[in-house]
């Protein structure tokens, strides 16, 4: 069944972009309403903006989604990413500021704040995407894909210059308390040579070492060190997770990825959008029962990632 918040939640932080202060609140929502932004410091009727992958308008170092107002809110994707590995299906989430709040740079605290008010169960079924078969996107040497699985299953490998990162490939399945136990901790980084840069540009003027990991070279610079050996591509799932989350409802299947950033998973989500006959749309436990009696859909855990036909985002 769907899921909403069990009570309003509040919170007040910074942002990682714009380090503005921002007084933010998730509110339960009705079923079938899935998750909704709205900025309370503009004009009445002007400032609700669903979480939705045509939303999107921006993707540089974050995922940021506006309306026909030109209303926008920045890195949405930690949220986003708590909220789908909570179960959390229908809810308000209001701002008076344009970015999310960045916490310590991972989606822990906001998994924290949904557990200690919980959720309820609403009377309708929580439905979801089934992939049929493989859909892609490329650009370059990077590339995403989703292709048919029984479950849900994600799968990413990142290959950055710098030893402190390094290659790292890592591959789970969402079930259970996965996200939280895995995911939800790792945090997101940056590198100490584009700090000044960026910030020139306007992004990053939040970020600090209690909200990021900073490498320089091939060291790390914060003095706790890593939360897991492989952080960096545990956070790349978790940035990953959130930008799936924009289709409106959990997907079946397997998303692997290999160098991906917010630009290629919304594109990912566009093609899904375009090839509608590579999966269908149907209730959790419909789902259940039709795995139950027909097994896996053909060719679904052996699923070749060349055999998909990958489109350019471009």
């Amino acid at each position: 069944m769907q899921h909403t918040l069990n009570e309003s939640i509040s919170y007040v932080g910074r942002g990682l972009h714009t380090g503005h202060k921002v007084a933010m609140r998730l509110r339960p929502c009705e079923v079938n309403s899935g998750i909704c932004f709205v900025r309370k410091d503009v004009s009445t009727g002007r400032g609700m903006i669903p979480a939705r992958w045509h939303n999107v308008v921006t993707t540089r170092l974050c995922t940021v989604i506006g309306n026909e107002h030109g209303v926008q809110i920045g890195t949405i994707e930690h949220l986003m990413a708590a909220l789908r590995g909570c179960g959390v299906d229908n809810a308000i989430i209001e701002l008076d500021g344009p970015e999310v709040p960045i916490m310590d740079g991972s989606s822990e605290p906001f998994v924290s704040l949904i557990e200690r008010v919980g959720t309820v169960s609403q009377a309708a079924p929580r439905r979801a995407i089934w992939i049929h078969r493989p859909i892609a996107v490329c650009e370059g040497e990077k590339f995403a894909v989703l292709m048919p699985d029984t479950t849900t299953r994600i799968t990413v490998e990142i290959n950055f210059a710098p030893s402190a990162v390094g290659h790292h490939r890592l591959s789970l399945e969402l079930v259970d308390d996965v996200f939280q136990t895995e995911i939800a901790r790792a945090r997101t980084f940056g590198f100490a040579d584009q700090i000044q840069e960026l910030r020139k540009q306007g992004f990053s003027r939040g970020g600090s070492l209690r909200n990021a990991i900073l490498v320089d070279g091939d060291h790390i610079i914060n003095e706790e060190g890593l939360r897991f050996r492989d952080e960096f591509v545990r956070h790349k799932i978790l940035d990953c997770l959130g930008d799936l989350a924009l289709v409106g409802a959990p997907i079946l299947g397997h998303f692997y990825a290999y160098k991906p950033g917010h630009e290629l998973n919304n594109a990912l989500l566009r093609q899904l959008f375009y090839e509608t006959d590579a999966w269908s749309y149907l209730g959790v436990d419909e789902f259940d029962r039709l795995i139950g009696v027909h097994g896996p859909p053909a060719g679904g855990e052996a699923a070749d990632t060349g055999k998909a036909r990958c489109s350019n985002k471009n």
